[in-house]
């Protein structure tokens, strides 16, 4: 930030030719002002290099699958989707069937489901991947679908006493025409090994979160 100037005195000699300096004009000084004390430093921490030997291993232990993706695999298959969806809190409730199927991909790394129905008097196909990121713990959803141009990405933790993914993330909303995002969430449970609940809660127009979806997902 620049510091504001402080004039110095100023004095004007009155000189004649043959006579000494005999006044000054008054000095005129500014009203010192308090200056913005700098933000302290960021210190950055010192990165230290790891032998070629770990980074090795840490890279071969970021790419091995675990639990987190035999839970993923044992998702495989065909699934019947039983859709509640609200268009605004309080609003009826729409009703739609769709079918689902989950592929692994990639020896187990990732998994992919493929949606197809109809809604709302429309053909209705989307596709979504899943994926387990090893070093930061948590899951990452990705969603696309012929309703939209986007792609939404969401991610979050796995909840063991739960058996719930719950994921956090950023969608456009095409209402307003503008591109602006608005936040949304994601709750998957696992109920049992044939049957999953899949809730979606977005913001309404008085900026609450309301739950806009519900699937039931039952193996076929």
């Amino acid at each position: 930030m620049l510091k504001p100037s402080t004039m110095k005195p100023i004095c004007i000699p009155l000189i004649a030719a043959t006579v000494w300096l005999c006044s000054c004009a008054e000095k005129k000084t500014e009203t010192p002002v308090a200056e913005t004390p700098a933000p302290a430093a960021v210190e950055t921490p010192e990165v230290k290099d790891l032998p070629d030997s770990v980074k090795m291993q840490n890279w071969q232990a970021y790419m091995t699958p675990g639990d987190m993706h035999a839970l993923m695999a044992s998702w495989e298959g065909k699934w019947v989707d039983s859709m509640t969806m609200w268009m605004a809190p309080g609003a009826p409730p729409e009703m739609h069937v769709t079918n689902s199927e989950i592929k692994s991909l990639m020896g187990g790394r990732y998994s992919t489901a493929t949606h197809r129905g109809n809604m709302m008097g429309m053909d209705f196909e989307g596709l979504s991947t899943m994926a387990w990121d090893n070093q930061r713990k948590v899951f990452i959803n990705t969603w696309i679908d012929n309703f939209g141009t986007g792609i939404s990405v969401l991610e979050g933790p796995w909840d063991e006493a739960t058996k719930t993914i719950n994921l956090k993330g950023k969608m456009v909303d095409p209402s307003y025409g503008d591109g602006r995002m608005t936040d949304y969430r994601q709750v998957i449970t696992l109920i049992d090994d044939k049957t999953q609940k899949f809730e979606m809660f977005s913001m309404g127009a008085d900026g609450k979160e309301f739950k806009n979806m519900e699937i039931v997902s039952r193996r076929k």
